[in-house]
């Protein structure tokens, strides 16, 4: 099932880049790889190389990444906190990482030597210590994590309506709005090899950890009593999910849906066993997210509209799905 799946990303990887005004084939993906990596020639011109290898190609792989860790840090989350409705944001990290955004682009802060992205990394982790400290003061439970979460996903949003609503100007509130509905439109290769980095080592970390989920599905006190440090374990993970969320956040934006649905479509294909679920879900969320974002920038083309615009057309309906079928549990 794997090796499928990860034929599946090469495949949609390769015929994602092929779709857009310029004409190029897969043989020609293929080429200007073979040929970067220094296993050929291609016979494109600069230019057309250049589209696949500086614009395409990089888009695409971050829009893999992305979707891979997202989908991942919602399946761990989901088991952590055994809630299905959990995803990589509720705990605030995608609020933290808009306010961090806003400071820098409208603010200034940083005096011009502050990115965006960095920024945004460090709202992220600022919003994730909030929640790390805010539930530990009142009894580190799930419930009290979630409800951190929601304290500080409230804090950050209000925060960041607060400063473009009194200091943006027309064009810096278009700017900050297309980013906080998530774009992938300024990947860049460093983002790619930072993220994916990210997410190779999250997913190693929830590989190790991956027996330790299957006793969380029982609760805390059954996975203690199988031999689960829970708080320590739970701390590792959180610490993983956020950091690769954070990465995430603040070179795409905030992409919702990815982390909520996946999973549970990874779960109905593979079982609730996370040394199968994890590699299937990251699998299952690189090949989602590849072709939403090739139809967010084609489908009002030369517009381009946003990733996170087109996954939650597509994940509403879902999380719907979700929701009835998690009351029809609760009620028999």
């Amino acid at each position: 099932m794997w090796a499928a799946g990860l034929a599946t990303l090469l495949a949609s990887v390769a015929v994602a880049i092929t779709i857009g005004p310029a004409s190029i084939g897969v043989a020609d993906v293929w080429a200007v790889v073979a040929a970067h990596l220094g296993w050929g020639t291609s016979d494109l011109t600069p230019i057309r190389a250049g589209i696949v290898w500086d614009l395409r190609l990089p888009r695409t792989l971050l829009a893999a990444v992305c979707g891979a860790g997202l989908a991942l840090c919602g399946a761990v989350m989901q088991s952590m906190l055994r809630n299905p409705l959990a995803d990589p944001f509720v705990l605030g990290v995608s609020s933290g990482a808009s306010t961090g955004a806003v400071f820098v682009v409208v603010l200034g802060v940083g005096g011009g030597a502050v990115s965006i992205s960095a920024g945004a990394f460090v709202g992220a982790l600022a919003s994730f210590f909030l929640v790390l400290l805010l539930s530990h003061v009142l009894g580190g439970t799930t419930d009290r994590i979630v409800l951190s979460g929601v304290a500080a996903m409230q804090l950050f949003s209000a925060l960041t309506s607060f400063v473009v609503m009194t200091a943006a100007d027309a064009e810096q509130t278009r700017g900050v709005l297309f980013w906080l509905l998530g774009s992938l439109s300024g990947a860049t290769w460093d983002e790619v090899w930072v993220c994916l980095a990210v997410l190779a080592v999250t997913l190693l970390v929830c590989a190790v950890h991956a027996h330790a989920l299957d006793a969380f599905a029982f609760g805390r006190d059954a996975a203690a009593t199988l031999g689960v440090d829970v708080a320590r374990t739970r701390l590792i993970l959180l610490t993983a999910t956020a950091l690769l969320t954070a990465a995430l956040v603040s070179c795409a934006g905030a992409i919702g849906f990815v982390g909520l649905v996946l999973p549970h479509a990874a779960r109905a294909l593979a079982g609730s066993a996370h040394g199968r679920l994890l590699p299937l879900t990251a699998l299952a969320g690189a090949v989602f997210l590849v072709w939403v974002d090739t139809l967010a920038r084609t489908v009002l083309e030369p517009q381009e509209v946003p990733v996170g615009v087109v996954t939650s057309l597509i994940g509403v309906p879902a999380f719907v799905l979700i929701l009835y079928r998690t009351r029809k549990a609760t009620t028999v």
